[in-house]
């Protein structure tokens, strides 16, 4: 089995729990991104990266960046973690357009990219999130009162704004752990 660590960037908690998810199911090191920096990635076989999705930007995603000259000889992976479904289209080609404008390059040949479902809990957005959230409900409903015709996931952000929900699940790993496992 090859030296795995999985590292990871989680404002609310959603991207920490698949990353220990991960570190279990593959029973490897898991470390937070600021922990990072006191690893040797000569030890490892496979770097495991995972960052939350926020207005299109991966969190954290500096840790591949900045570490990219050391870890490039790795097997490199990284997992997003975000609020729309990436099993719809749409949402998954816009995720990848964030993770295109990032990895450029060399970079973006050389790692793997899986995307996964989280949640949200407003009660404990920080204000700037809070504010973003407030900013996109009140384009999507005005979008939806215009055309009376909101996507189901819009009409569903909708729904839910303000509550908590969660879209976490375990069953989001299974590709990435297969992965690592066939290399």
């Amino acid at each position: 089995m090859k030296r795995v660590l999985v590292v990871y960037s989680s404002a609310y908690g959603s991207t920490q729990k698949y990353a220990r998810w991960i570190s279990e199911e593959l029973n490897c090191e898991l470390t937070e991104k600021g922990k990072a920096s006191d690893k040797n990635f000569d030890d490892y076989d496979v770097i495991i990266y995972g960052g939350g999705l926020y207005a299109g930007k991966i969190n954290g995603i500096d840790f591949l960046t900045s570490s990219f000259e050391k870890i490039k000889d790795k097997n490199i992976i990284l997992f997003t973690c975000g609020l729309g479904d990436p099993d719809e289209q749409k949402n998954h080609q816009n995720i990848m357009k964030s993770v295109d404008k990032t990895l450029t390059g060399e970079m973006g040949k050389r790692v793997k990219v899986f995307c996964f479902r989280g949640g949200i809990d407003y009660s404990k957005l920080s204000f700037v999130h809070s504010a973003m959230m407030w900013m996109m409900y009140r384009i999507i409903l005005k979008n939806s009162k215009k055309s009376q015709q909101a996507a189901d996931e819009n009409r569903y952000f909708i729904e839910t704004y303000g509550k908590a929900v969660d879209f976490t699940d375990k069953k989001y790993i299974e590709p990435l752990v297969d992965y690592v496992r066939s290399l």
